[in-house]
Order: C-alpha cells, then structure tokens, then sequence
C-alpha cells in the first residue's frame, strides 16, 4: 500500500476545488453580497451550507461507499441503476457539460464579438477550441491531477486573487439588503447555495477524486476514504475562501452597481473600472478556466461510470470522445432545448441526491435500514416530482398537487424538506424501539 507524498495530496484536493468551480460558481456569490450588501456575512454563511458543506460531504460519502451506485444501492437495485444514470446524464451532457462550454462564451466573449463578426461562426470556433482542449485533458485520466490540480486550478485562483485584490482597492460602497436578503438573508442564502447544484456535482466527484487517489498506487480502501475526506475538507476550505472574495466584490459595488442582474455583469463592471480593456480579457480567460475543469471532471466521471456500467464494450476513450463531440454539438445548436427538458429532471432528483448525502455521512452512527432509506428517498422523489409536474407542464394531480403546495417552504422550493425529515425521523426512532422490544440483532450490513 502506498502512501501520497505531500505534493501529490494537494493537487488531488486542489483539482477536487477546480471540478467544483465552474461558471456558476463565479457569478452567484458576487450577486450575493450585491443583493445581501450589509447583510452579506450572515447570507455567505448560509449559502456555504448547501454551496460548500453538503458538497463536501457528498465528495466523502461517494469516496467512502467507493461510488455512486453502492451509495443508491442502500435504497435497492433499480433506483440505483435508475438514479445514478439520471445523475450522470443530466449533470453531464444532458446539461454540465455543454452549459460549460456555452456560458463562459455567452457571458465573457459575445458581448465583445465585432458586430462585423458572426455570433455564431465566435460561438463555433470558441467551443471547438474548448471541447477539444477538454477532450484531450480528459483522454488520459492518469494525467487529470497533473494537469488540473497542478496547471490549470492554481492558475485560476492566482486570477481571482488578482482579481479581487485589484478590486478590492478601489473605493468600497457598501449598500443596505434587498429583496429577500432585507427580509431573510439566512434562507435566501440557503438557497442561492442550493442552485448551485454542488451537491449533485459531489456524487460524480467522489469517484473521479477516490480513482485519482487509487492511480497514484493507494489501495487500501480506508486509506482511499481519509485522503478523499481531507481533500473535500480542503476543497471545501479554498471554496470558502474564494466565495467569501467574490462575495466582498458584490458587497464592496453593491452601491455602485445597484440592481445589477447577474454577477457576471458585476464582475464585467468592476474588473473593468479596475483594470480596463485588459480586464475583459482577464475575465473571460476566468470564466473558460473555471468552467474548462468543472467540464473535465463531469466528462471523466460520466465516461469511467458508463464504461463499467457497459462492462467495457465501450472503451474509457470511446466514451470520453462521444460525450465531448455530443456535448460540442449541444452547445451550438441546441443546448436550449436540451435545458427545457434537462433542468426539470435535475431539480427533481437533486433532494434525494441530499437526502442520500445526509443518510450517508451519518450512516455509521445512525445504522439505517433499507426501510428507512426507501422511506426517506421515495419520499425526497414523490414530493419534487408533483412539484415538477405543475411547475414544467402545468399538470396538476387530484388532491396530491394541493396538498404539496400547503407543506412548509413551497414556495422556496423546498417543499419537500420538512416532511421527508420528519419521515425519516420517525422512520428511524420506529425501527429502533422495533429492533430493541425483539432484541434483534443490529441491522443488516446495506452496499458499501
């Protein structure tokens, strides 16, 4: 059994920070501490709870139960197949990763494409070149730390703390809250970490980080599991560093940039006042390298967990060329559509992905049941589902659709949290006083 060297860990946790850091990742904080002004603390605190939190501890549990699938394999076979394969196709080419390609274009290069020049012929040439190079990163996975934890995820952080030092000594204006930060800065925050979809980002992490781990000679699987649980504890850290940057940039121009739409045009605005035409370059050179990792990692994962899943018939680089080419298309011609069918999908399985994520790391306290699993996750599916239902084609279902509007926090979007805890609770309390007045023995060992 090796052991990783110093050097070797830090890339490993770096490059788990650069799969997590994409576009989205960039533009929500400045927004935050735009909307939050004075109350921008107190949201990033909130907002690092399902922004940092919950994705690293979805990196843990994954790298723990050696995959994805043994994790969904606690609630039974089918649902395994079923929910992973929808986690792998939606947060990768059904929308991670041609959206990869297609924002950082759409936010730091088309608003300065010569009007001579056609949108369309910058858009093609620009996602070409970033397919390719993401192609080509990811063909040889032995070389993923290297080139992502030790070239390309340094040199994004090196930009943004350029970035945010430069803004930072411009003069500060900080406004008062708006919106729901005026009213409830905690829950707004909660949310705004929520959108980010980190957490389901985590379940495809986990797996490439623990094979990254095992290429470099580590096999004792308790060892794979520490090392994966200090660098999503690093990750985890250097996220929170950079949100709490990108924040203070909204925070410090939340007067000068009032009612400003997007972080992007928050980060346009202030790097350029900072730093002037040059900025604009800067900043979409930013955007392509977060995005470019974030586009790695969800193409590797997809194509390591799709080639075992077909038991090899495929090879890795098959794989990797078929996401990569589908993904190209996407992104130029119709990564609209594909979200109208993608982003309904994905809302509705990121709850249970939570669910499994706190099930998990608190599995080996609480000794969950396959009941108590199925209960919890059939629950976090239902609930999400009647909401889709109504939300995306306007089907509502006799009694169900009325009763799920009543529950707590409906209209945040979170309908489903209270009842699936509270099922899971009393699920859990039940099968122990079950357990103890038969005087059973523990539970039965679920997948690892």
């Amino acid at each position: 059994m090796n052991k990783l060297s110093r050097s070797q860990f830090t890339q490993v946790a770096i490059m788990l920070f650069g799969l997590f850091f994409g576009a989205g990742n960039l533009i929500f904080p400045p927004l935050l501490g735009n909307q939050a002004g004075s109350s921008t603390w107190l949201a990033l605190l909130s907002f690092s709870v399902t922004a940092v939190i919950f994705p690293v501890l979805g990196t843990i549990v994954v790298g723990k139960t050696e995959g994805l699938s043994k994790l969904a394999h606690r609630v039974g076979p089918t649902f395994s197949l079923l929910f992973t394969t929808a986690i792998y196709l939606s947060i990768g080419p059904g929308l991670g990763i041609p959206r990869a390609g297609a924002v950082p274009f759409e936010m730091a290069v088309a608003p300065y494409v010569p009007a001579s020049m056609s949108l369309a012929l910058a858009r093609f040439v620009y996602t070409l070149v970033f397919f390719s190079t993401a192609l080509w990163i990811s063909l040889t996975p032995n070389q993923l730390v290297k080139r992502v934890g030790k070239y390309l995820t340094p040199a994004l952080l090196v930009m943004i703390a350029l970035m945010f030092f430069r803004i930072m000594m411009m003069p500060k204006h900080v406004a008062s809250a708006v919106g729901s930060y005026a009213d409830t800065p905690v829950i707004q925050g909660f949310l705004s970490g929520y959108d980010t979809m980190d957490a389901v980002a985590a379940l495809n992490f986990g797996f490439v980080i623990s094979m990254a781990i095992r290429r470099f000679g580590v096999t004792d699987s308790k060892e794979v599991s520490r090392y994966t649980m200090k660098a999503g504890l690093i990750a985890g850290s250097v996220l929170f560093a950079v949100y709490a940057m990108l924040s203070s940039i909204g925070m410090v121009t939340s007067h000068r940039f009032a009612g400003a739409e997007n972080g992007a045009s928050i980060l346009t605005k202030a790097v350029h006042l900072s730093l002037g035409n040059f900025g604009l370059v800067f900043l979409a050179a930013i955007f392509t390298l977060a995005c470019l990792t974030t586009c790695v990692g969800l193409i590797t994962s997809g194509a390591e967990y799709f080639h075992l899943l077909f038991k090899g018939k495929l090879s890795y680089r098959s794989w990797v060329m078929i996401w990569s080419g589908f993904s190209f298309v996407v992104a130029n011609f119709g990564l609209n559509k594909l979200l109208a069918f993608s982003v309904p999908v994905l809302t509705m399985i990121y709850p249970v992905a939570l669910v499994l994520i706190v099930m998990g790391s608190s599995h080996d306290l609480l000794q969950y049941t396959r009941k108590s699993y199925v209960a919890a996750a059939s629950l976090a599916v239902f609930l999400p589902f009647v909401d889709m239902l109504k939300n995306t084609f306007n089907l509502r279902l006799p009694l169900l659709t009325s009763l799920a509007e009543k529950l707590p926090l409906t209209d945040k979007g979170l309908g489903w949290l209270v009842p699936t805890l509270l099922l899971l609770s009393v699920s859990v309390v039940v099968e122990k006083m079950f357990l103890k007045q038969t005087e059973t023995s523990p539970v039965e060992e679920l997948a690892n």
